[in-house]
């Protein structure tokens, strides 16, 4: 195996600690450029990390369960067309039958949304370090529950033995944000005396069925409260004339269909939001951490909320400004449909400037979109519907599309909003002002 190659994790993003969810080959596989070897999960994804090239795999240095960041060792692959030197036996490691051992016990993942990088508020005050240091938890644990401000000595373990887990930190901070404290969010001073939800014994009332929530809505859940309550949202509504623009999309949409592209509003709202958030920077922007400074962003990923089986997740578009719409409407086929099964990478997942939430294709009509820190505005589309509409001489028949803005009072102020409302709806009624 002198010439063997060492397969690695790849970029996986601002991820670490990613567990191994699924080894796909074991020792003496014979596997073809491109062929899934092993399965990671992050926060709301999967992504398999592929064979670099045709050959054999000969040792394995992971397992399931293992944690793994980006370029750390997976398999040793002995490329197609060389004899190896000598029958190389799996190590203790690779036998993919040999049970985890027991520090193999879940470990934190990243916790935090593909695209927020500010912090979690912590849920205690102070951490009581001799109670911290008694408690029965991994190393890794410990790291997460500090950076979190979470006294361990707090928390009830559910591993063996009472070992605290990942999990039991996360039901521990879920449960500290329904109790009255002094600070909440990120805005620093805001507090919520509110009394504690009492548990129900819904039992006594009727049959009940107890469902679990998916993966994706209990991680996801914190993030949406965190947001909601931290962030000060205000949601300007407003409606656009699209009758022209859906006949031209409708007049495009056979032809697009016959090269396998779905020609749908969306790429036309990335698109129109695009032009606003030229003309209106300030919702091309993030607040920094300490809330004294406007990050503003110099390029346009738009954020797109996927509906799949387990819940809503919101893969980036990247650069749409450079990109024509048969290019969009193409990429939104191919990420949505990865997202759906599961199979995309924690980066498709961050770098968000502004998101779109598009119940078109459902009904409504106007909502309150939850703003996807640390963007400052969200939008939300509702259904379109035909409208008499007063042209100055009489009524006639228009389409009209629902949106709804919500933005961070904190950033931008009502007038502002506004505006930004207003001119979107003036460019969605004139396409011609996509190519300005």
């Amino acid at each position: 195996m002198a010439n063997a190659i060492e397969v690695k994790v790849p970029d996986i993003g601002d991820f670490k600690n990613i567990p191994v969810i699924e080894v796909l080959v074991k020792p003496g596989d014979a596997v073809k450029a491109e062929d899934p070897l092993v399965t990671l999960e992050s926060d709301k994804a999967t992504m398999e990390v592929p064979s670099p090239a045709a050959g054999v795999v000969r040792d394995i240095k992971l397992k399931v369960g293992d944690k793994v960041s980006e370029g750390m060792l997976v398999l040793m692959l002995e490329p197609a067309g060389e004899a190896p030197a000598k029958a190389v036996a799996p190590t203790p490691a690779a036998a993919s039958a040999a049970p985890p051992p027991p520090k193999a016990a879940p470990q934190p993942v990243a916790t935090k949304p593909a695209p927020a990088p500010v912090p979690v508020p912590p849920v205690s005050a102070a951490v009581d370090e001799s109670s911290f240091g008694k408690a029965h938890a991994s190393p890794s644990v410990r790291r997460f529950a500090r950076e979190l401000g979470v006294d361990l000595g707090r928390v009830s373990g559910s591993g063996p033995k009472g070992r605290v887990l990942v999990e039991d930190v996360q039901a521990h901070v879920k449960g500290e944000l329904s109790r009255p404290r002094g600070e909440a969010g990120t805005g620093g001073g805001l507090g919520f005396n509110l009394p504690p939800l009492q548990p129900v014994d819904f039992a006594k009332f009727g049959a009940v069925t107890e469902q679990p929530l998916s993966r994706i809505k209990k991680l996801s859940g914190g993030f949406l409260h965190r947001n909601w309550v931290s962030i000060p949202h205000v949601t300007q509504q407003d409606e656009a004339d699209i009758t022209e623009l859906e006949a031209f999309r409708k007049a495009q949409a056979d032809e697009a269909k016959k090269n396998g592209i779905k020609f749908t509003m969306l790429g036309f709202l990335m698109k129109a939001s695009v032009v606003a958030l030229k003309q209106f920077p300030q919702f091309n922007a993030s607040l920094s951490p300490d809330g004294e400074k406007l990050i503003l962003k110099n390029y346009f990923h738009i954020g797109v909320a996927v509906d799949t089986p387990n819940g809503l997740v919101v893969p980036v578009i990247r650069d749409v400004d450079k990109k024509g719409l048969l290019e969009i409407a193409r990429e939104l086929g191919d990420v949505s449909e990865r997202m759906r099964v599961g199979k995309i990478a924690p980066t498709d997942l961050q770098g968000g400037c502004f998101s779109i939430s598009s119940l078109g294709g459902i009904g409504g009509t106007f909502f309150t979109p939850i703003i996807n820190a640390p963007e400052v505005a969200i939008l939300g589309v509702g259904k379109a519907v035909m409208k008499p509409v007063w042209n100055g001489r009489e009524f006639a028949p228009r389409l009209m599309l629902p949106l709804s803005l919500s933005y961070d009072h904190r950033v931008i102020d009502g007038a502002l909003g506004a505006r930004f409302s207003s001119f979107l709806a003036t460019v969605l009624s004139d396409i011609r002002r996509l190519a300005l």
